[in-house]
This record gives C-alpha cells, sequence and structure tokens, in this order.
C-alpha cells in the first residue's frame, strides 16, 4: 500500500453509546481551532464552528492538510462537512471532501419513523442505528461510543475505547490534568494497515478533546489551538 493511501485510510478511521451529542455541553462554544502535526512539522487545520438558532446547533467541520517530501506535495486533503442537530438530536450530516483530485462524499439524515440515519457515502449506503456517531473532534462522545460513522465517506467502524490513565499534558506552554484514552478497532483481524489505533486526551473540565495521536508512515497529532 502505497503512503498516500495509508494516509487517508488513517485519517478517515479518525477524524458517542447513543444519539446524543450532548450539545448542550458546547452551548457555549463558538469556535474550536486544532492544528495537524505530521513527525512535528505543521501542515494543516481541522476548525469547528458553533452556530445556533432557537432549538437548531449547526457545527461545521473545515479541514486542510497537505504532505510534502522531498520539497514535492505528495498528498493533499480539504474536506467541509456540516451537522445539524435539533436540541440533542443528530438530524443531519452532510461532507464533500477532495483527496488529491478524487471527491467523497457523506449525505446522512435521521428517519424518526424508524429511529435510524439513513446514509449515503461514497464508500457506503444504507441505514444504520442512531448510538453511531459522526467521528469528528469537537465532541467527547467520540470516546463513548461502539461505532462511528466517517465524516469522510460515510463508512462504519465499530471501536473500543479504553481508559489509560489520568496525566499532566502541556500544549502551547499550557498545563492540564487530562484523562487519557486509546481508541482501537474492535475487529483484531483487520490489517494493521486500516485499524482504528488512537491516543485520545481528554479534558473534563472543557468537555474538549486537547489532542490525539496515531503513527503511520510517521507520526501524527492533531493540538487544540483555541477555542472560544
Amino acid at each position: 500500500m502505497n503512503l498516500n493511501k495509508i494516509i487517508i485510510i488513517f485519517f478517515i478511521m479518525m477524524v458517542p453509546n447513543d444519539v446524543f451529542a450532548h450539545t448542550n455541553h458546547y452551548k457555549n462554544i463558538k469556535k474550536i481551532e486544532m492544528e495537524i502535526f505530521r513527525n512535528n512539522k505543521l501542515i494543516g487545520y481541522n476548525n469547528y464552528f458553533f452556530k445556533r438558532k432557537e432549538n437548531i446547533t449547526e457545527i461545521t467541520n473545515q479541514i486542510k492538510f497537505s504532505v510534502s517530501l522531498l520539497g514535492t506535495e505528495i498528498f493533499n486533503f480539504e474536506s467541509y462537512g456540516v451537522e445539524k442537530y435539533n436540541r440533542n438530536q443528530l438530524i443531519s450530516f452532510n461532507s464533500k471532501t477532495i483527496q488529491n483530485n478524487t471527491e467523497k462524499f457523506v449525505n446522512l439524515l435521521f428517519e424518526k419513523k424508524i429511529n435510524k440515519f439513513i446514509i449515503e457515502g461514497s464508500s457506503f449506503k444504507g441505514i444504520t442505528n442512531t448510538d453511531s456517531v459522526v467521528a469528528n473532534w469537537w465532541s467527547h462522545k467520540l470516546l463513548q461510543t461502539k461505532t462511528q460513522i466517517s465524516p469522510i465517506s460515510g463508512s462504519l467502524k465499530e471501536q473500543v475505547v479504553q481508559f489509560v490513565s489520568k496525566e499532566k499534558i502541556t500544549i502551547y506552554d499550557k498545563i492540564f490534568t487530562v484523562k487519557h484514552f486509546k481508541l482501537s478497532s474492535k475487529n483484531s483481524d483487520i490489517s494493521k494497515n486500516k485499524r482504528l489505533n488512537f491516543d485520545i486526551w481528554y479534558d473534563e473540565k472543557t468537555g474538549l478533546i486537547l489532542k490525539v495521536k496515531y503513527s503511520r508512515m510517521g507520526d501524527w497529532e492533531y493540538r487544540l489551538k483555541s477555542f472560544e
């Protein structure tokens, strides 16, 4: 498998037990900015913007990064997605992604009559239970779900989350006391190139994921830069 394919597989697999994302926990949040590093070099960003009107909360997700080798760009990625909630109920998610000139997409709707999500994505079309959650880093419910939905292609991935320890970490010269979790694939028979394998640091005080790390063809890290 070449570098481009490995990078996108692990990004998609990243990047909650019921349908609720607990948007009330984020009612005062307007923006979350994360920076993306590869081998400790800044290569892009992953930002979230929150907009509210009456009972509707809309979260816009913008991601952009590129990877260069010997001064030549070998991989580029850009994605735009929108989650919509009625109170705490996810009612839709739509995204468009361009990966090295290849388009990917997700169109998800909550069908109240059957209490299911209907997904039409570039790699999955079908129905899934409402305990599956769109795998974006703004929501700590990612640490509680058994199944995540790829925000890039709509594919379903079963996962296991384990608590590692309570730790102190430093991000941009600030010290935080956080909980360290390990997120991995439920099915150990999946090839290593396709397994979920992430370390996640979560801050209970803010309800935010502060840092995410994984290794595959380099060391990757998402760091919370700021929020308001």
